[in-house]
């Protein structure tokens, strides 16, 4: 057998890495194309928009749309833009968040560590409240939110993402835990550790990984609600999702593809900002949750 048959690429794994990396960058390629649609659209003026040719970079540049879109654009009945409501996101989001982790590691900590008659039937019900969809619980939830005095407030989102949350959060913190030493537990409780002093000097201090994977989670889902938003919230408390959503709509007689396409944008750098700053500890993250699990 010749040396150019056995030497051909097809015989080693220099062809399939080729393969396997160009199919990757195809399908990223296919994936980042909405993005890119979106970020040169927000650039150009309108009258190079109807011209077509979406792909096409800007003639042009200009950063008009996105000053309107944050201060000027049309929403229903006002021309303030979709800072107000970006606020109201911020709001919603970093409480639900810390909230809900907060409790989320309580959760896990007493169901591997403080276990009771019955922890078993109480995580599975929590792990059954995952796969409740949105729609199921928008009338009790408003019910609730009605006699608590919350409806159509910040606060009664934030109460609402951090219960709908919680069973998520408890499930990273659980499988998390369960594999944590429970020597170390029951030496803490011979010195005459209580109960909060265990779990923020032993437990917290190991939970970095975990934090991030539920912190990133969290973040994404609150921030990207609208059904939620659009339920309980209206007007001025409505979160930046309802707006876009009121921006697109909102009947000015010219539809301004760049303004929209500024604040679809606008709305989605937090959520980049996320994983790109944290991107690497999410995936540490959920190794270790994994391994641990």
């Amino acid at each position: 057998m010749s040396s150019s048959e056995t030497s051909s690429p097809f015989q080693g794994t220099r062809f399939w890495r080729i393969l396997i990396y160009t199919t990757l960058i195809v399908f990223a390629c296919m994936y980042l194309l909405p993005l890119f649609v979106m970020l040169v659209t927000s650039f150009k003026e309108l009258d190079e928009i109807r011209q077509g040719n979406m792909l096409a970079l800007p003639q042009v540049w200009t950063v008009e749309p996105w000053i309107s879109a944050w201060g000027t654009a049309c929403i229903g009945l006002t021309c303030e833009g979709i800072s107000g409501y970006f606020t109201n996101s911020i709001m919603i989001t970093v409480p639900g968040v810390l909230l809900s982790t907060t409790l989320g590691a309580l959760n896990g900590y007493v169901l591997t560590k403080w276990r009771f008659r019955g922890h078993r039937w109480v995580f599975g019900l929590m792990l059954f409240g995952c796969f409740i969809p949105f729609q199921v619980v928008l009338v009790p939830m408003s019910q609730v939110l009605g006699t608590l005095g919350l409806a159509n407030t910040t606060a009664g989102l934030v109460l609402v993402h951090a219960i709908y949350g919680l069973g998520f959060t408890t499930l990273f913190f659980r499988n998390y835990y369960e594999a944590f030493p429970s020597e170390l537990i029951r030496a803490a409780m011979i010195d005459g550790a209580g109960f909060f002093r265990m779990f923020f000097r032993i437990l917290l201090p190991s939970s970095g990984p975990i934090i991030v994977v539920t912190i990133i989670w969290q973040f994404t889902n609150i921030w990207n609600d609208f059904l939620f938003g659009a339920s309980f919230a209206s007007g001025d408390t409505a979160p930046i999702t309802v707006a876009l959503n009121n921006l697109v709509n909102s009947s000015t007689g010219v539809k301004e593809y760049n303004v929209h396409m500024a604040g679809a944008m606008i709305a989605a750098l937090p959520t980049l900002l996320v994983y790109i700053l944290a991107g690497r500890y999410f995936v540490r993250g959920l190794m270790a949750g994994s391994v641990k699990g």
